[in-house]
């Protein structure tokens, strides 16, 4: 059966082909509601609910659907490098729907509350690094469009979450590592070093499942317009218990070692993975999800262990 409050509505996801899009609309599918999906990617329906737009999704080529078709819902994948860049897409896409969700991250936070909740001090708030304050770092930027929101568009019909790192067949992670560094070392049979400090953080990771399932339960709720959510089953594994889900999936090797030996090892932390690595791998991400479980009436029996979900996307990818 059809949730009534979803049954029949409609929904744009902006970019939404990829790793949270997917699960997100799956979830409003199931839900009940018709969904549209812009996107890069060469994709095909089957279900007279489920429409894909390849396009790239420019602030004319929204104009000219919008004008169009009027949704109930949209969520707004694109990451936007200023507010300046995204200040117009918000003021058009507002316009034409009741509920418009943004995508910020989880990683705005800083590492002073444990665990964390939607209160915590974020990075662009409380950090003394000028070098980091002058740079377009993705957790900056996210911070900065929500002060815009919160401050010029305070009344109007949206939220705000922030995803955990998010992982499916699309996208792989471990600690600052990816999808090439992780599958090449498996075949290889070549140890991952990962740093021995990291080992018990909580590292902020979900089956991109259980976070696309809260991001569409979260649209239609009154109580939602106006808040900030962050997005996470909140199962709350360390970098090593990760680490070991891995291993016993797929027999990748690890080795944890000093930090100097790990940093020497992955020369991307000298650039462009230096403020990854210094202001959020290395910080402990537990996560309180009490706040986005109230707002979508879920539960924790309604989420996918990270385990599974791994072995769910490992098979997908046909690595299993």
């Amino acid at each position: 059966m059809f949730d009534e409050s979803y049954k029949n509505k409609r929904v744009l996801l902006i970019a939404g082909g990829g790793t949270l899009g997917t699960y997100v609309a799956g979830e409003l599918l199931r839900l009940g509601a018709f969904v549209d999906v812009i996107c890069l990617e060469d994709k095909t329906s089957d279900n007279e609910r489920l429409r894909y737009v390849k396009a790239r999704a420019t602030i004319d080529m929204l104009r000219e659907l919008l004008a169009e078709r009027r949704y109930d819902g949209i969520v707004n994948f694109i990451h936007y490098v200023t507010v300046e860049d995204y200040e117009p897409y918000h003021e058009l896409l507002i316009k034409n729907t009741d509920h418009l969700i943004f995508l910020s991250s989880y990683r705005v936070y800083a590492d002073m509350q444990h665990p964390i909740t939607e209160s915590a001090p974020r990075l662009l708030d409380v950090t003394r690094d000028a070098e980091f304050l002058r740079t377009e770092d993705y957790a900056l930027p996210k911070a900065r469009c929500e002060d815009m929101l919160y401050s010029k568009h305070a009344g109007e019909p949206f939220t705000v979450v922030r995803p955990v790192i998010s992982f499916s067949c699309l996208r792989f992670d471990l600690f600052v590592y990816s999808d090439n560094d992780i599958f090449e070392s498996i075949a290889a049979g070549r140890a991952l070093k990962l740093p021995r400090s990291a080992r018990d953080l909580a590292a902020g990771i979900d089956w991109a499942g259980n976070s696309g399932k809260l991001i569409a339960n979260l649209l239609f709720k009154r109580s939602a317009i106006g808040e900030s959510y962050t997005v996470s089953s909140a199962q709350n594994l360390t970098w090593g218990e990760v680490a070991d889900i891995y291993t016993r999936l797929t027999g990748l090797k690890t080795e944890w070692c000093e930090d100097s030996e790990f940093e020497a090892s992955y020369p991307c932390l000298a650039d462009k993975k230096k403020y990854l690595y210094v202001y959020d791998r290395r910080f402990n991400r537990e996560i309180n999800n009490e706040k986005i479980l109230a707002a979508t009436h879920l539960t924790r029996a309604d989420f996918t262990s990270i385990e599974e979900g791994l072995a769910i996307e490992l098979k997908r990818r046909e690595m299993l």
